[in-house]
């Protein structure tokens, strides 16, 4: 950083944000919810598109991909210039896409890297293509800092089905950092979302701690892109705080508060987006 881009004396640098995502016209999910939420939570959002989607708050009516070298390419350049703090990783659509996103991390050596294994849209529509799987397991996985499945994208990323109780999320976490890099700070996030009954408890492991972070369901219909905000919200708040879970009970609540204020949106007549700026408007 030259002498130019220096914060006044005392004042910690706003961080730079990423991230590599799909696009979604409506903005409930993909990139622009990711920066809509980066930017809430003070941090400078950038993004590369790593697949466009033809999609609104009922579902998505087309994909089209991005070509693989491209995704590089954006990748590349946008580092070469601009220091990032923290990466989030959403929809990739495809697997030479996945490949090149994680040969450019393994490059670029990101501080923080966290992973939402997009696979689903809230629709149902498919959003990663199956020969991915293996390349999101083998490439990226070991790279990530922080992974945020949900119990079906668990299920997918273990090859077994998506887990019931809290009791079970416990095994899955374990196995899934066991997945992971051992060196460094590894940790995953296993969300709690579509267990029955009205608590939405997430569980945080780093192959030592197994951290419960509580919460109630929320009465709206207006739930597109949750997983987006939240995986956005830890990148805007891994460098801003001391340590893994603040930072994740801080994205909980910030996404709570997203979704209580929900309703006050009026956008599509399907699911819409989350309100990612209640705190202003």
């Amino acid at each position: 950083m030259n002498a130019s881009r220096q914060p006044p004396a005392g004042q910690r640098p706003i961080p730079n944000t990423l991230s590599i995502a799909g696009v979604d016209p409506s903005g409930g999910a993909g990139v622009l919810a990711d920066v809509k939420a980066m930017s809430a939570l003070g941090a400078y959002g950038c993004a590369v598109i790593a697949a466009l989607t033809a999609q609104n708050t009922q579902g998505v009516t087309a994909i089209a991909p991005v070509p693989p070298a491209f995704v590089g390419q954006q990748i590349d350049t946008l580092f070469a210039d601009v220091r990032i703090d923290a990466v989030k990783i959403g929809m990739l659509g495809q697997q030479p896409v996945t490949v090149v996103v994680a040969e450019k991390l393994a490059k670029w050596l990101p501080v923080h890297v966290v992973l939402d294994p997009v696979m689903v849209a809230k629709s149902g529509d498919l959003l990663l293509e199956r020969e991915a799987v293996g390349a999101l397991r083998e490439a990226l996985l070991p790279q990530a800092t922080l992974l945020t499945p949900n119990l079906p994208e668990a299920g997918v990323l273990l090859d077994e089905r998506p887990v019931e109780t809290v009791k079970e999320m416990r095994r899955v976490a374990e196995r899934l950092r066991n997945i992971m890099a051992h060196s460094g700070q590894r940790w995953v996030m296993v969300k709690g979302g579509h267990l029955p009954g009205n608590d939405t408890i997430d569980l945080l492991h780093d192959g030592d701690r197994m951290i419960e972070l509580p919460g109630h369901r929320i009465e709206t219909r207006n739930t597109h892109g949750t997983g987006c905000t939240l995986s956005a919200a830890l990148a805007a708040l891994l460098p801003q705080t001391a340590d893994v879970p603040e930072a994740a009970r801080r994205a909980k609540a910030y996404l709570a508060d997203a979704l209580r204020h929900a309703d006050r949106l009026q956008v599509g007549s399907g699911h819409g987006p989350t309100h990612h700026f209640h705190g202003w408007w």
